[in-house]
């Protein structure tokens, strides 16, 4: 799975190379809001988990918890915006948050499609502080016709559990046959069910299609297990990868593959044009990955979800930096 270009990479100066906006501008791509379609909405950085890749240290040591007056306002969005036709629902472990099913349901009843970032094996795990048990997430998950976006790096074990951890494969496994059983994955149920990989370290992931059919052939004749479709993402280089490239001596290496890898028809389709992000305290920034670098969107003041201005939402400038070259290397993320 290792990209044979990491090693030939160009270092590139940080003033120069890795400047996203100049990027954009050589190749005239326009990176202006095009609309509000998706509001992502992460509820807390628990987890039961500590993946060496995550880009918010999600952790079960983490306590940041959004908290039910926030959500209800979220929710008060939703309800206010008919252009926002999706819900987000990241984390951490998202369904750690008390208030996580209260949000799916009411989120639901106002007739907005909801998709979660599931880990899978939360099910298995339940709460890594409390014990509390997290079995029926299938059930909820199939009652409420969530999208179910879950993790799985790859269908090899050891590829697995080196990136998140031991015995997180064969929980992974049981926690997608769980979902099967439920009509996940299954054609004619409605209920989709959609895999997220992301390579095993410093290299941008296959080609898309093809990474899926092996997916799709790999789980199917091992394990029996089904899904929709597969999504690639590229690792981006923050948080726990940044310091694992630092410490590897391959982070200038790394950034040069991404910057080399630079497609323009992706960075002018990146979902920060239609989607706004929300940290579990309200505020709100143009994605997830501007959320960890605490890059927030603002008006005359921060903007949080207290007091949105959509006027202003629209006309703003979308806030970029190197890791944006992430999201649009090669086939792009997703």
């Amino acid at each position: 799975m290792k990209n044979p270009e990491l090693n030939q990479a160009p270092k590139t100066s940080h003033r120069t190379g890795y400047n996203f906006r100049a990027k954009l501008e050589e190749h005239r791509v326009p990176l202006t809001p095009l609309s509000m379609e998706t509001l992502q909405v992460n509820v807390t950085k628990l987890c039961n988990q500590a993946c060496h890749h995550c880009r918010v240290d999600a952790s079960p040591q983490r306590t940041e918890q959004m908290d039910r007056r926030t959500i209800d306002r979220c929710l008060e969005m939703l309800s206010l915006h008919d252009s926002i036709k999706s819900l987000d629902i990241t984390g951490g472990a998202p369904e750690l948050n008390p208030h996580f099913d209260y949000f799916v349901v009411q989120s639901r009843k106002l007739g907005k499609k909801v998709a979660v970032r599931h880990n899978l094996t939360v099910t298995l795990d339940g709460h890594p502080q409390t014990g509390e048990e997290k079995a029926y997430l299938p059930e909820f998950f199939a009652r409420q016709q969530v999208e179910v976006i879950a993790s799985m790096p790859y269908y090899e074990k050891d590829v697995v559990e080196e990136q998140r951890g031991a015995h997180v494969f064969d929980k992974s496994i049981g926690s997608l046959r769980l979902l099967n059983a439920q009509g996940y994955g299954r054609e004619g149920t409605g209920l989709a069910l959609n895999l997220v990989h992301n390579p095993a370290g410093a290299s941008l992931p296959a080609e898309q299609a093809v990474l899926e059919a092996d997916f799709r052939w790999q789980l199917r004749s091992r394990y029996g297990v089904e899904f929709n479709s597969l999504y690639t993402m590229t690792n981006v280089p923050l948080k726990r990868f940044k310091e694992q490239l630092k410490r590897a001596g391959t982070y200038d290496q790394y950034m040069g593959t991404l910057v080399k890898a630079f497609n323009p028809a992706i960075a002018a389709a990146v979902m920060c044009r239609s989607l706004v992000s929300v940290d579990y305290s309200g505020r709100l920034y143009d994605c997830d990955i501007n959320q960890v670098l605490d890059m927030q969107i603002a008006g005359k003041e921060p903007m949080t979800v207290f007091n949105l201005d959509c006027g202003v939402l629209m006309q703003r400038t979308i806030k970029v930096a190197s890791h944006c070259f992430a999201c649009t290397a090669a086939s792009g993320s997703g």
